[in-house]
This record gives C-alpha cells, sequence and structure tokens, in this order.
C-alpha cells in the first residue's frame, strides 16, 4: 500500500497502512453478509478503491476541512480520506442503513474521530439545516450523472466551497449535459483533472465545482425528483 500510493505521488505511514489494511479486512468479511463491493481481490481494492479515492489529495489540501461524502456506499472516497488525513471532520452519509452499521463498525475499529455515519437520502439530508451549505467540501464516487449529482451535493456546500466528483471516461460528456444544472445550483465548475492510476490502464476524471452563490431554497427537490427529471 505504502510503495503504491507512493508511485501515485501520496505517502502515508506504517500507521495508516495498518488501518488501510483492517479496513480492507472489514470490507471483506462484511461483503459476505452484505453487498458493498464487487471488488475482493487485494489488489483491486488497493488500486480501484483505496488509491483512487486518494487522487484528489494530489489536488487539494483537506487538512481540518470539514467534508461530507454523499452516497459513500462502502465508504468511498470519504473513508480513505480520512485515514490519510485524520484532521478532516467527515460525516458519510448514505441510504441504506446497513451500509451505516458498516461504517460504523470500521469507524469504530480504526478508532477514528471526527467521524458521523448519516442514514439519509442525499436530498432529505440536505434540507437538514445543520447540513445545508455547512461544509468545505462535497464528495461523490459513482453516485449518479453530474447533473444529478450536482442536485445532491452542492446544497451541501457553502459558498466558497467545492464539490468534488469522481468520475470516468464519460466525464466531459457529462460536463457539458450538466452546465445548466450546477450554474442553477450555486456552482461554477472551475477544473478538471485527469489521473492515471500506475500500473493500470485506468483514466480517471476527477471534476472541481467551486459554490459561488448560495443554492436556491427549492432544491434539492423531493427525493427521486433528481434522477427521474434531471435539471437540463
Amino acid at each position: 500500500m505504502i510503495s503504491y500510493l507512493k508511485k501515485l505521488g501520496i505517502d502515508i505511514d506504517d500507521i495508516q497502512a495498518s488501518r488501510f489494511a483492517k479496513y480492507e479486512e472489514i470490507l471483506i468479511e462484511w461483503n459476505k453478509k452484505i453487498n458493498l463491493t464487487a471488488l475482493t481481490e487485494h489488489e483491486q481494492i488497493v488500486i480501484k478503491h483505496f488509491a483512487d479515492s486518494l487522487t484528489p489529495l494530489l489536488y487539494r489540501d483537506f487538512s481540518k476541512s470539514d467534508v461530507i461524502d454523499v452516497g459513500t456506499g462502502a465508504g468511498f472516497p470519504g473513508l480513505p480520506l480520512k485515514i490519510a488525513v485524520p484532521d478532516i471532520k467527515l460525516t458519510l452519509l448514505d441510504s441504506l442503513n446497513k451500509r451505516i452499521n458498516f461504517l460504523n463498525a470500521v469507524t469504530a475499529e480504526l478508532k477514528l474521530t471526527d467521524v458521523r455515519c448519516i442514514h439519509s437520502r442525499a436530498e432529505d439530508g440536505a434540507r437538514n439545516a445543520e447540513m445545508r451549505e455547512n461544509f468545505d467540501y462535497a464528495f461523490s464516487r459513482a453516485v449518479a450523472e453530474l447533473n444529478v449529482l450536482a442536485e445532491y451535493d452542492l446544497p451541501y456546500v457553502r459558498v466558497g466551497g467545492e464539490m468534488i466528483a469522481l468520475k470516468g471516461p464519460a466525464a466531459y460528456d457529462e460536463i457539458k449535459q450538466a452546465d445548466k444544472a450546477v450554474k442553477i445550483l450555486g456552482g461554477e465548475i472551475s477544473d478538471v483533472k485527469e489521473v492515471i492510476l500506475p500500473d493500470t490502464d485506468l483514466k480517471h476524471k476527477i471534476v472541481f465545482i467551486g459554490k459561488v452563490k448560495p443554492t436556491p431554497p427549492t432544491y434539492p427537490r423531493k427525493a427521486g425528483k433528481a434522477a427521474k427529471e434531471p435539471i437540463m
């Protein structure tokens, strides 16, 4: 893990590496009971889950940031970022309670502090006054196309903060399609970075969307609306 991340340009210490190893162990064990990941080989987990989740560290310093991972699933990218940058204040949000149970187990086992795991639909959580426009960064990975994702994530981000979407090869097509939604929701696409994961042919994109004005109070719409009728 340490040597692979070094190839990517990210340094972790032995304690962090041991936490990643324990995370992998718990993930594989729980995956026998509930569906958390299709990737179960050590190399796949290290590269496609852990390393990929950490790629935003190549472009931003998240130290002491208040971060939410929307639709976190098995904890990606939020938990790897927390392990790599321990002073992040992290909120993990997911709509399935069994995943939240898993995340609570990982957090406890790894003795991570300043992590809260919340069972909620993205649209409902963003209407909670404690969370709305209260985060420096909102992350999502493999959740939805960008025009839908913007409605999930941008309402959580304070003005001056950023939404960060980890996307695949079709990112530029999604960006064009999401232009109207991003603007309506108070965002502005500020940067797109391409990351090639070492020893693979995997090329991923990181889309950075700055929050330039408050999200109108009508957004997000009620649960399910963004996916069924995306802003176009």
